[in-house]
């Protein structure tokens, strides 16, 4: 069985529908694949409707959310959330906060570049998204598409970069918060790619102990920006902590270069999480 549990439709920062997300995973040979856009569900009905024979889908969301450590910046931290219910109230009106500091974020930054000549706007941004969540994936494809940057991976790298003057940052959720709605919604929560050293600064293991004293319930261990040395670190983490570990490409068409499939996760982790989500279960065709 080959199970992929992080992608992502361009209901929120993907290229491909939901609908192509699935035909996605099913030629890639994947038994099961999680649809977990940012902030959303709204790709999930298409994508159980859509999915081909055989494959199983599981709905879940990724949350953007905040670790805040003492005396220091908060640190951006992104929490994968599997199997609840969509329609719990506290989880869903965070969600709809999340996806309108995205929106006004988003919109910040456009104005910006704007302004100082870059040739790129946001009611055209708006238009291409065709009701998904702006964000700054599309901004980046924006540049691209105006000759301003050679690829989205430049775009990161210079203006949409945190160090860039251009950078807007959001208020996203306390991770702790978080964890919390997750499980109130009968979630399953799993701290995402919490040691990918190339997007920034990262967590140390005593807020990875504090996530599971939350109520974490696993964490993202193969993942594409995650070195040997830190998978194993964090496989050793999940053993010490009894947290469940998933595997995933943090696939985004191709807004990034990484394929679907790319990292998959153990069937008797996929097993042990189905095992713990009550909001919602696996959709398979």
């Amino acid at each position: 069985m080959r199970i992929d549990l992080h992608t992502h439709s361009a209901v929120s920062d993907g290229t491909d529908t939901p609908t192509g997300v699935v035909q996605a995973a099913a030629a890639a040979g994947l038994d099961v694949v999680a649809l977990t856009d940012h902030d959303t569900t709204d790709g999930w009905a298409e994508a159980i409707a859509a999915a081909p024979s055989g494959l199983t889908v599981v709905p879940g969301t990724e949350l953007s959310c905040r670790w805040f450590p003492a005396d220091e910046p908060p640190i951006s931290v992104h929490l994968l959330a599997y199997l609840f219910d969509p329609d719990a109230p506290e989880l869903a009106a965070e969600r709809q906060r999340l996806r309108e500091e995205r929106l006004s974020r988003g919109e910040r930054i456009v104005t910006a570049l704007a302004a100082d000549g870059h040739p790129i706007s946001w009611a055209r941004l708006v238009e291409r998204s065709a009701g998904g969540v702006v964000g700054r994936p599309h901004v980046a494809r924006a540049l691209v598409d105006a000759g301003v940057v050679g690829s989205v991976d430049e775009a990161f790298a210079g203006l949409l970069h945190h160090t860039s003057p251009y950078y807007v940052a959001k208020a996203d959720t306390d991770v702790l918060e978080g964890i919390a709605l997750v499980r109130a919604a009968g979630g399953v929560p799993v701290f995402a790619h919490g040691l990918a050293r190339s997007r920034g600064r990262i967590v140390g293991d005593e807020a990875i102990a504090a996530m599971a004293g939350a109520g974490l319930l696993g964490l993202e261990v193969d993942h594409p920006d995650h070195v040997p040395a830190d998978r194993d670190l964090l496989r050793g983490l999940a053993a010490d902590l009894d947290l469940l570990t998933t595997g995933s490409s943090d696939y985004h068409g191709s807004n990034k270069r990484t394929p679907i499939a790319a990292c998959t996760t153990d069937p008797e982790q996929y097993a042990r999480l189905v095992s713990l989500g009550t909001g919602s279960a696996p959709a398979t065709a």
